[in-house]
């Protein structure tokens, strides 16, 4: 499973209606997109929810490589970002964990992501590494279980060394996970073609 995320930052007078409609119009064109396991059309609007700034931030997980190649290079679709928006950075993680929450038969209508950069590793064998992501595997399992969790993804960026969790929602994401995360989400649609056959559980 590989993660990826572009995140268009707009202007602060920008009408996010205009993302809302071009989600509502042409959301639905992955859907059925052979090799994707999720896409959530997200979006953060400044001023609401803590958010300083307007943004389309799009997050993805996918089943195979290859789609994710063809997906961004090959004409699959990322051709209509960079006529519109330009060419954005695509930020990209290889997958360690995901799970399905009490509210997978739900659509999601909130996000939130945690980028948590990895410290040191004190243990001369090396071997730290694997203890602290074990440890974030396990609080990835509590929190799977949590009232009105759709899906829970942990994922490593090995370039910057650090962890990113995306958690999709039910509803509005509890009070008490705010403090645990850098950016919230709001959803506008969710594509689950292969959803039922990314791997699930702990990926290494």
């Amino acid at each position: 499973m590989y993660a990826h995320q572009y995140e268009i930052t707009l202007p602060a007078d920008y009408d996010m209606g205009i993302i809302r409609k071009r989600v509502a119009d042409f959301g639905h064109g992955l859907d059925d997109r052979a090799g994707l396991g999720l896409k959530a059309y997200t979006i953060r609007e400044r001023g609401v929810d803590g958010s300083p700034v307007n943004e389309y931030a799009p997050f993805y997980l996918w089943r195979d490589i290859g789609a994710m190649a063809h997906f961004l290079v090959g004409g699959g679709g990322f051709q209509g970002i960079i006529r519109d928006f330009g060419r954005p950075r695509v930020r990209h993680w290889t997958g360690l964990a995901h799970l399905p929450g009490p509210a997978r038969e739900h659509a999601p209508k909130a996000a939130s992501r945690r980028l948590l950069p990895l410290p040191a590793d004190p243990d001369p064998t090396g071997l730290g590494l694997a203890t602290h992501i074990d440890a974030e595997i396990e609080a990835l399992h509590a929190l799977a279980r949590t009232d009105g969790v759709h899906t829970a993804a942990l994922a490593l960026d090995p370039d910057h060394w650090h962890l990113m969790r995306f958690v999709l929602w039910q509803g509005p994401i509890p009070t008490p996970h705010h403090k645990d995360t850098t950016e919230r989400y709001e959803i506008l649609h969710t594509s689950t073609p292969s959803l039922t056959d990314l791997p699930t559980g702990r990926l290494t």
